[in-house]
């Protein structure tokens, strides 16, 4: 978001290549690190700061200087790791065999989704995505509950009847209320009667699940507000 010249060596001449104007200065998008303070020794702006400070000035000698520096430890470093036979273990990445090269163990190559994926986010240096298939799923499985409830209520129902047909109660007692007389309708409930049966309350699971997706929920909304917040 600066000015940028281009200087003739020839014959001197200082040509303007870009120059930003303000509405491009205020679109600058804002960084987003560690405060230096909690940084850890080898997180870059850390490590690297002597070296950046002298490019700040303008002083390419000692910023040479203080790259050699760190390189020359960094051997040192690694010389005596081979010494001592200490294997390096990275923890974010790994050595590819086949191409020579190291990439990053959390590497997620598929496309993007906009049905399923909602957003992508970093926690502890591993790249994630954040989903919206989770909903499905807990719907599913609170479905599922729900049927296996509504099933054991059938085969409790059915076991009753059964009952009442080998004892051949007797008149007071057909005329008596039972404590097994259940609705005949029951293999016509929809999942949406749970309630009618006494099933409105979750299982663990689902109230697990249920946690997690207000969780999410609740990082949605941060996010869109964040996104409204770059927008403007």
């Amino acid at each position: 978001d600066g000015e940028v010249h281009m200087n003739e060596l020839k014959n001197g001449n200082t040509e303007m290549f870009w120059n930003p104007t303000s509405e491009v200065r205020r679109q600058r998008l804002k960084r987003h690190i560690v405060l230096f303070e909690e940084q850890m020794d080898f997180e870059s702006e850390r490590l690297w700061q002597h070296v950046t400070s002298a490019i700040n000035k303008g002083d390419q000698h000692k910023a040479t200087q203080e790259k050699f520096v760190l390189e020359e430890e960094q051997r040192n470093a690694a010389r005596e790791r081979r010494e001592s036979g200490t294997e390096w273990k990275p923890l974010l990445f790994q050595h590819d065999a086949g191409t020579n090269e190291w990439r990053y163990k959390y590497e997620d190559l598929r496309p993007w989704d906009p049905l399923n994926d909602i957003a992508q986010f970093e926690k502890d240096g591993i790249l994630q995505t954040m989903e919206r298939h989770l909903s499905t799923r807990m719907s599913n499985h609170k479905a599922t509950c729900i049927n296996n409830q509504i099933t054991r209520h059938k085969r409790s129902a059915k076991d009753c009847r059964r009952r009442k047909t080998s004892d051949q109660p007797s008149n007071h007692s057909q005329n008596t209320e039972s404590s097994c007389s259940t609705p005949e309708s029951v293999q016509e409930l929809s999942d949406d009667d749970g309630k009618y049966l006494g099933f409105e309350s979750l299982c663990a699971q689902c109230g697990k699940e249920m946690n997690h997706l207000k969780e999410i929920h609740s990082a949605v909304l941060s996010l869109q507000k964040a996104q409204q917040d770059i927008h403007r």
